[in-house]
């Protein structure tokens, strides 16, 4: 019986150099805030020319392991739950803009977060944290009639809470969640009256995290987040 072929297919020498490049980040070899090398001494070094440093460079900067400054050499850079969100934000955002059923999917994995981070956040919350979200309240009061001021306060409340978990990836996740949804506002938000429940919720939130109540402060950010899911739409 004949055996099928495999083709053998020829790499570019970017995508080569791009691997050698991404060995010398991930082996240890090269640290947060080193320089690379030259292009010069990567020409040398890997025997090819400088379109294939220069692509397999930017192809590094696009997934945000190096910085690349005009004029300077291009930096590693720490990579943090925050910074990796921040490379997927734009194929994050096209995906919700193609369809309706990703929107609903991610308001519900909002949802299904957010339960989950009220509750860690009623055993965790310190005075200290619950006087930053009371004082975010009032500034978010304080922006009634200003759309985009009062929910960028109702971006930062919600992180807020995120925050009290010590978590930089919950934190990283919750801000990523907020800023994808934001694009989805819908101006229902500010119709007279809506803006006094979501702050009339958010103090209730407040006052189970404070009273350390785990199954209350769930119950506060569900009935929360599902009146207000609504408010999203595309």
């Amino acid at each position: 019986m004949t055996q099928p072929l495999e083709q053998i297919v020829r790499r570019k020498l970017s995508d080569e150099v791009f691997d050698r490049l991404e060995r010398l980040i991930t082996s240890g070899e090269l640290q947060p805030g080193d320089e690379m090398p030259s292009e010069r001494v990567l020409m040398e070094r890997f025997g090819v020319g400088r379109p294939a440093i220069r692509e397999a460079m930017q192809s590094l900067a696009n997934k945000g392991l190096v910085s690349i400054s005009h004029g300077e050499r291009a930096k590693v850079l720490r990579l943090t739950a925050k910074s990796i969100f921040r490379q997927v934000d734009l194929t994050a955002k096209i995906m919700l803009s193609q369809s309706a059923d990703s929107l609903e999917h991610l308001k519900s994995a909002r949802i299904f977060f957010e339960r989950g981070m009220a509750r860690e956040a009623a055993q965790r919350a310190s005075a200290n944290d619950i006087k930053d979200l009371r004082a975010i309240i009032e500034r978010q009061r304080a922006s009634l009639g200003r759309a985009e001021e009062f929910i960028d306060a109702d971006m930062e409340f919600h992180t807020r809470i995120a925050q009290i978990s010590g978590n930089p990836i919950y934190i990283a996740v919750s801000e990523a969640m907020l800023a994808w949804l934001k694009e989805y506002h819908t101006e229902m938000l500010i119709w007279t009256g809506k803006e006094k429940f979501t702050l009339a919720e958010h103090d209730e939130i407040v006052d189970r995290l404070e009273a350390n109540d785990v199954d209350g402060a769930e119950t506060a950010i569900l009935k929360h987040l599902e009146r207000s899911r609504a408010l999203y739409a595309k």
